[in-house]
């Protein structure tokens, strides 16, 4: 099977979270981290560490404590809003935002079946591992590999420290997580709001020249 195009590539990576629980291949897992390391670095000081998991005995270890940090995310930050939305569950907002609940919520019930996970540490700001991880998403989707970032483990940071084996007092901040595994269902272009409808041109609130109705891949023959 023949590679994806790199437009193909950039309009249907998108979180994949639902995926099998086979091994990804050590080059593939080299692909995905010399790709992070490619990432724009501000003053090229690289100021990264990563830490790639396939063992179960971690992923085991960690799957209680993201369950733990999801639970408090529903509960603290997303809880007027559940409530709501359960009163009104046939609103398109409401609708929209329950599947994606299901979706996070089916990652921290199967966090442990992921089959390689990529953590992300910054000693400064994350304006380069934001790129880096990103690096690491595109890397595995030309391999065929689905990904999703997440930053929930930072609700339970120490014990997630404990776990990765980072000595206490370390420097280094993590950043986010991402999930990597082969999914179970399609590619696809994730449905976006236009890009008219949320940018603006030269000026705050002066429109774009121009409206894009529809995904300009794979219909504008550029990919």
């Amino acid at each position: 099977m023949s590679e994806p195009s790199a437009l193909e590539v950039l309009y249907t990576t998108r979180a994949m979270r639902r995926v099998k629980p086979d091994p990804i291949p050590l080059h593939v897992q080299q692909q995905i981290i010399d790709a992070a390391i490619r990432a724009p670095s501000g003053g090229n000081q690289q100021g990264w560490k990563f830490l790639l998991i396939d063992s179960p005995d971690v992923r085991n270890r960690l799957a209680p404590i993201y369950r733990e940090c999801m639970a408090l995310i529903w509960a603290q930050v997303y809880g007027k809003l559940i409530d709501e939305y359960k009163k009104t569950p046939d609103s398109p907002d409401a609708i929209q935002f329950l599947k994606v609940q299901r979706s996070a919520q089916y990652m921290a019930d199967n966090f442990e079946k992921y089959p390689l996970l990529l953590v992300g540490f910054s000693a400064g700001t994350s304006g380069s591992i934001d790129p880096a991880l990103w690096n690491a998403q595109l890397a595995a989707r030309v391999h065929g590999v689905g990904s999703t970032l997440t930053g929930a483990l930072a609700f339970r940071k120490e014990q997630t420290l404990e776990v990765l084996g980072v000595p206490s007092g370390s420097p280094w901040n993590m950043v986010g997580l991402v999930a990597f595994g082969y999914p179970t269902g399609r590619w696809g272009v994730a449905p976006r709001r236009p890009a008219h409808d949320v940018s603006y041109y030269n000026q705050w609130n002066e429109p774009l020249p121009y409206e894009i109705a529809e995904p300009l891949w794979p219909d504008s023959g550029a990919g």
